[in-house]
Order: C-alpha cells, then sequence, then structure tokens
C-alpha cells in the first residue's frame, strides 16, 4: 500500500481528527509536512512501523525521522505504541514525542521509562498548540541528528 513512500519524515499517531488537522496545518505552515503519514489508532501506527496489515509489504528502510504519538488511543494505547516502538531493534532509535492532552505524573513517568525521547502536553489555545508543533518540527527534522 505504501511502497511508493520512500521518505517518511514525519508518522503522526492521532485518533483526534481535529488535532490531526491542527498539526498537520501548523506543520504545512513550516514547509514541514510533505512527507507526513497519519494513522489514526495504535493499531495502525504498529502496522505501519512493522509493515504489518494494511502496510504489509511496505519498505520498512523509509522509517519516519520522528513519531508524534497521542497517549490516548483507540485499538492499541499510546503506551502500548511506544512500548512496542522502543523494544524491537528496527524501531528503537526512532524519535518518539508524545503530543498528548495529559499531564498527569504517572503518564510522564511511563513514558521517560518507556524511553520517550519527549513529553508535551497539548496547549489548548489554537495559536500556542500551532506554535508547539511547528517549534517541535523544526528541532526534530531540521536540528536533531538522529543516528542511521
Amino acid at each position: 500500500m505504501m511502497d511508493t513512500v520512500k521518505k517518511i519524515e514525519i508518522l503522526l499517531v492521532e485518533d483526534n481528527p481535529t488535532d490531526a488537522e491542527l498539526c498537520i496545518r501548523a506543520l504545512k505552515k513550516s514547509n514541514l509536512a510533505n512527507e507526513l503519514v497519519w494513522v489514526k489508532d495504535g493499531a495502525e501506527a504498529l502496522d505501519f512501523l512493522f509493515g504489518t496489515g494494511a502496510y504489509a509489504g511496505r519498505d520498512l528502510a523509509a522509517t519516519p525521522k520522528v513519531v508524534l504519538l497521542d497517549l490516548r488511543l483507540p485499538k492499541v494505547d499510546g503506551m502500548e505504541v511506544l512500548r512496542r516502538i522502543k523494544e524491537d531493534e528496527r524501531s528503537r532509535a526512532i524519535p518518539v514525542v508524545v503530543l498528548t492532552s495529559s499531564k498527569e505524573d504517572r503518564d510522564i513517568a511511563e513514558s521517560y521509562q518507556l524511553g520517550v525521547n519527549s513529553f508535551i502536553s497539548k496547549p489548548v489555545e489554537f495559536d500556542a498548540f500551532a506554535k508547539t508543533v511547528s517549534e517541535l518540527g523544526l528541532y526534530w527534522l531540521l536540528v536533531n541528528h538522529p543516528p542511521r
């Protein structure tokens, strides 16, 4: 299905269409959304990352530069997605940024114990949300140097 996509910059894992659209719009405004894949639940994220289900046959060498991961997801929750990403040798080095409405200490602590690279609580106000997404996109795509 996705074998035509050779270069993935961002994997956005977000079930809320409004939040996803705000993320995509903010990234487009900063010219960072050209190679973005949006999946709507944790199961689809895992299928995409590991080339299973609807993404069977996808070129697994085309790993995202960063995963933007919500925690409250249908089918497979964000903590389980994070656990699976960081436990697997093929995906362990992919930076994962939790972008969630949660501000709970236990979510923050568990995310870091599982190996998250950054934990960001979604700002409620639109302009602050857009600025946050744009800045994290700039950092993870242009400033950060991941291993290859």
